[in-house]
């Protein structure tokens, strides 16, 4: 019993940890460095479907992006496919600063009608490198 409680603590802190890439250090350290304490993933994963309306319609995280993050989406105006969001489909999905802060940007601003915190930010990108 305890051995497999080690092994389920190890395997769960390597997961997380191997998918992490220089660039989401590197926003995370930059996050902090604006105020963020701790992340908070179970607040992200809440948000990621919490809807807002947006220009008189009900949007959210997963409107375009949905809930398996192992599958596409497609954005709710154009009908453009937008690759999955894990890294184990999309391998270069979160490895670059400029994309992360750009995407950031627009789809928070598509989805909650603003941009997003570095609170939010930091809590979106431990959660979905984590996926």
């Amino acid at each position: 019993m305890k051995k497999s409680f080690v092994l389920f603590c190890f395997t769960a802190l390597f997961t997380t940890v191997a998918y992490a890439s220089p660039a989401s250090d590197s926003l995370l350290a930059k996050y902090k460095a604006e105020g963020v304490a701790k992340t908070d993933v179970a607040k992200a994963k809440k948000d990621w479907t919490a809807e807002v309306v947006v220009e008189g319609e009900k949007m959210s995280c997963a409107s375009c992006h949905g809930t398996d993050f192992s599958k596409s989406g497609k954005h709710h105006k154009t009908g453009k496919v937008i690759e999955a969001m894990s890294h184990k489909v999309t391998a270069d999905r979160y490895t670059e600063e400029k994309k992360i802060e750009k995407w950031f940007k627009r789809n928070c601003k598509d989805a909650w009608g603003r941009e997003c915190t570095a609170q939010e930010k930091a809590d979106f990108l431990t959660f979905l490198i984590a996926q």
